[in-house]
C-alpha cells in the first residue's frame, strides 16, 4: 500500500488527510484502511503534527492480520500543500492539534482507547484498529456518494 505523499489527488478522486500526533500509529491504520477499502476511490494521506521516528510495531502487525502491509510507510509531518490537496482532514484522538480550513471538512475522531480499561498490547491495538475500521468504512461511504 503506497501513500501517495507527494501526488496530487486524480480529478473528481475524493482526497482524505488523516492525522494523529505522531503519524506511527491510529493515522497510518487509517490510511491502510481506507486505500483497502477504497481501491484507489480515494486518495489517501497520512501525516503527523509531531511526526515519530517509526511506524508502532503493534499497528502494523495489525493490519497485516487484515492483509494490509503498510512496512514501507514512515511518519511523516503535516505540510500546507498536502492540507490543500485534501476534501477531508480527520483527526485521530486528542493529542494533535490542527486547525480546520475552510471549505475542507474537519472531523475529530475520539477513538477508543482501550488501555484506559485495562486492555494492553495486540489485544489493545486490534480494538483500536477495529473502531477505526467501521469509522472509515462509514466516511468512504460518504466521500464517494452520488
Amino acid at each position: 500500500m503506497s501513500n501517495p505523499s507527494h501526488q496530487a489527488p486524480a480529478p473528481n478522486t475524493p482526497a482524505v488527510l488523516f492525522v494523529c500526533s505522531k503519524n506511527g500509529g491510529k493515522s497510518q491504520l487509517a490510511a491502510g484502511l481506507m486505500n483497502q477499502v477504497a481501491n484507489g476511490r480515494v486518495t489517501v494521506y497520512s501525516a503527523g503534527t509531531k511526526p515519530g521516528k517509526s511506524l508502532n510495531p503493534q499497528a502494523v502487525e495489525s493490519l497485516t492480520e487484515l492483509g494490509i502491509d503498510i512496512s514501507g510507510e514512515h511518519p511523516k509531518p503535516v505540510t500546507g500543500d498536502v492540507l490543500d490537496a485534501v476534501d477531508a482532514v480527520i483527526v485521530l484522538g486528542t493529542e494533535a492539534k490542527l486547525e480546520p480550513r475552510e471549505g475542507t471538512r474537519f472531523e475529530v475522531w475520539e477513538t477508543d482507547e482501550p488501555s484506559e480499561r485495562g486492555i494492553e498490547g495486540m489485544e489493545r491495538m486490534r480494538l483500536v484498529r477495529d473502531d477505526i475500521k467501521s469509522r472509515v468504512r462509514k466516511l468512504y461511504e460518504e466521500l464517494t456518494a452520488g
